[in-house]
Parts: structure tokens; sequence; C-alpha cells
């Protein structure tokens, strides 16, 4: 008798751990395979660096063939064309088929650049830190922005659902002007669909509103929130700024030289639409154990998972996915994975925590929310250079798992973590 096939589709931050992990939890009881749309892995949240040329992408990339392979898993980069879970099965982009008898989803989103006319690195006029090529082609046009020194407009557009980056990115951009002795030659203006600053599609986690202000005051940013990008256009962005009733409040026209604006998330190709599955806005259904409540063998993690946001605000404004949480989702799934291959139903849930550490070159902010979505047990944030000396050593930790395939058990992830947080905040 063969043994079940559990399938991971992506192989980024989530889907990755996942396949260490899953392989390990299910100790030999089940092959286990990864389809991916391409063969390297890439540190995402190094993307800011890579941006301002602090990081070169080659730093902060794996070769994941050879590693899954030593772990005794499959993979393919071929890529899904169409998800058939009605079916049990992966169309792939070959015209081949995978069969499985569970799946995981793990593909991330697809970033909606084409619902913004002008908008994103392909074709338009904004910058990305979404994926590694686009942080490379950011960094080039970084340089033309320094030797030809203009205004610079950083933000999120309406509906995004990550804005940690984006603050991330204001503040490393602010400190590399500084390094360079041109800041004083480049005004910046943040702008963000969120109705305050720091809201972080979280409605704030401890003082954020009170720290990212105070950070843009002294750094001499200027900010615009309840902000909707209207369209782009070669050195001008045309943004509506809206009021509590979602009627205009003002037009702004901000002229730029470099911009890097986070686009909204919508469920890649091979989901979108199919019933049951997915959202209107393609992002997988899930239970409170990860798993789809029609098609009961399919999985979920990560940002391409369906989550309702915390609470109405005049501008879309999605939540995020941290990588805190996004662990505490792939430990779940492969408890879940372990009970049921042993006939058990899954009890195991994701804690649902964020944990986030923004670095500013210079410095930086951390939160913890637990959990995620008010009313929270801890409700946490914190500020200092510490943060940027935790950022890198998270780097460098994560980059190591990845490159081995160790999966260590949550227990003992969550103590190192939280060990680690603890003794940074007291230098």
């Amino acid at each position: 008798m063969s043994q079940p096939h559990i399938v991971i589709l992506g192989a980024g931050l989530g889907g990755s751990i996942a396949a260490y992990e899953i392989k390990q939890a299910t100790k030999g009881k089940a092959r286990v395979s990864v389809v991916s749309d391409q063969e390297n892995y890439w540190f995402i949240p190094s993307n800011p660096w890579v941006a301002v040329r602090w990081r070169e992408p080659d730093a902060i990339k794996v070769h994941l063939p050879p590693v899954m392979k030593k772990r005794g898993i499959e993979f393919t980069a071929v890529g899904c064309k169409r998800v058939h879970p009605a079916e049990n099965r992966l169309e792939l982009n070959d015209g081949t088929s995978v069969t499985y008898d569970y799946l995981v989803i793990a593909t991330g989103p697809e970033l909606a650049f084409d619902e913004i006319e002008g908008f994103g690195p392909h074709g338009g006029f904004t910058q990305s830190i979404c994926a590694t090529d686009h942080a490379t082609m950011a960094a080039d046009m970084f340089d033309k922005l320094c030797a030809d020194p203009k205004p610079i407009v950083i933000g999120a557009a309406q509906g995004a659902s990550c804005y940690g980056p984006a603050y991330e990115f204001a503040m490393i951009v602010d400190t590399e002007l500084r390094k360079r002795k041109i800041r004083d030659k480049v005004p910046m203006t943040f702008i963000t669909a969120e109705p305050y600053v720091g809201h972080l599609g979280l409605d704030g986690v401890g003082d954020t509103k009170g720290l990212l202000e105070s950070e843009m005051r002294n750094r001499h940013i200027k900010w615009i929130c309840n902000t909707k990008v209207s369209k782009v256009e070669d050195g001008m962005m045309y943004v509506e700024e809206v009021n509590e009733d979602g009627s205009t409040k003002k037009n702004h026209e901000l002229p730029f030289g470099f911009s890097m604006i986070l686009p909204a998330f919508r469920g890649i190709p091979a989901v979108m639409g199919v019933e049951g599955l997915v959202n209107p806005r393609g992002f997988i259904l899930a239970d409170q154990y990860q798993r789809n409540p029609n098609f009961k063998n399919v999985y979920s993690l990560g940002v391409c998972v369906a989550i309702p946001p915390v609470g109405p605000t005049p501008v879309p404004v999605g939540v995020p996915k941290t990588g805190f949480m996004i662990e505490s989702m792939v430990s779940a799934i492969a408890e879940n994975l372990k009970d049921e291959l042993a006939g058990r139903e899954p009890v195991t849930q994701a804690t649902w925590n964020a944990v986030c550490l923004a670095d500013f070159g210079d410095g930086g902010v951390a939160f913890v929310a637990e959990p995620q979505i008010p009313p929270r047990n801890l409700n946490w944030s914190s500020d200092g250079k510490w943060v940027h000396l935790a950022k890198i050593a998270f780097e460098k930790f994560f980059l190591h798992k990845i490159r081995t395939g160790k999966a260590e058990p949550m227990a003992e992830r969550l103590g190192l973590q939280a060990l680690g947080l603890r003794k940074l905040q007291r230098k």
C-alpha cells in the first residue's frame, strides 16, 4: 500500500519550513513533496536592505533542490497552473499533474499592481520591495535618485495588508540618505491607507502610533493617512485623501524622483475563483485548524489565508500575517497532519500572535500582539538600537534553518525568540 502523499504548494517563508516540519512530524509515514514556481528561496524580510544595497541578493538566497533532496522531500519548480481540490489534483504549468492526499497551500499572494494606473515596477513608475528582484530594481532606481536628488514618496496603497515594511523602508532610506549626506536635498512623504500612523492593519499595537509619529517627525518625513492612490505618472503621483465617511477630503499631487508603494494583495491565478476554496479576493478559506471548511484535506498558511479586517476603516486596510504568526500556522498544520495520519481528528490551533521587528538601520520598532486581533492579552511595543541587532540575528537564524532544512519544535522556537527579545532589550 502506497504512503499518503502530502503536497506543499509554495516554497517561500512559510512553504519551505512547512515542508521541513511536516516531514519531521510525520516521521516517514507520508511522502512529502513541494511544488514551487522557482528553485530559489529568498529571505523577503531583508528586501528593504537590498533596495539600498545593504545586502546583495545572493546573500539572502538559498538554492532549494539539494536541501529538499537531503531531507527526503520531493521538489519541482515547474509551477502550478490550477488547483483542482475536488479531484485532489494540481495541474502544473508543463501540462502534467500531481495528485495528493493532503494539500498545504503556502503560495503567498499575487501583487495587484494592475489595480492602479501607472503602478508597479513592471511598466509602471513605482518600485517594490515585495520580491527580491523588485528590490534589486529599486536599488538601481535609488542610485539614480542619489545622483540627482528629488522628492521621495513611500507608503502603502489602498487594500494593502503589509505596512511594517513600508515604515521600515522609509526609515532605512532616510538613514542611507543621511549617510550619503544628501538628506537635506530630498523631501520625503509617507502615504498610507491606514486611518492613522502605526495602525498597521491591527488597530495599533501598544504605542505604535506614538512611536512611529515621533520617528517620522524626528526624521522630517511628512505623512498623509486615509489615502487612495488614483494614478501614477512618471514623476507624479495623484493621491486622494478621504474623510472618516469616505468622502474626498483633499486631492494631492505629489512629485517624486523615487517612489516605493506596497500594493494590495490577492490570491494567485491558480486558486482564483475556485468555488469553496477561496473568498472573492482569492484568499484561502480556513477554519481554526488551518483546514478548508469545504475541502477537509486542504490546509493553508501565511499571506494566502483569508483573515477579515480588524474593523471598518475609511479606506480598505488588510490584516498582516507576520513571520511569527506564519510559523505558528506551520506547526499547527504539522501536528494536525500527524493526527490525521494516525486516524485522529485535528485539534491543534495556530496562536495567531504577531511579533514584528521593523529595522530603521540605526534603530527600529518592535511590537508583540497576543492575539493579533484585539482585544489582546499582551499589547506591547518598544523602540531602540536593539531592534536593528535583533533583525540581523533573525535573518541569520532563519537563513540557517532554510539552508540546513532543520525544523525546531514550536515550543523551543518560541522560547528562543522570547529570550532573545528580552536580552536585546536590556542592552
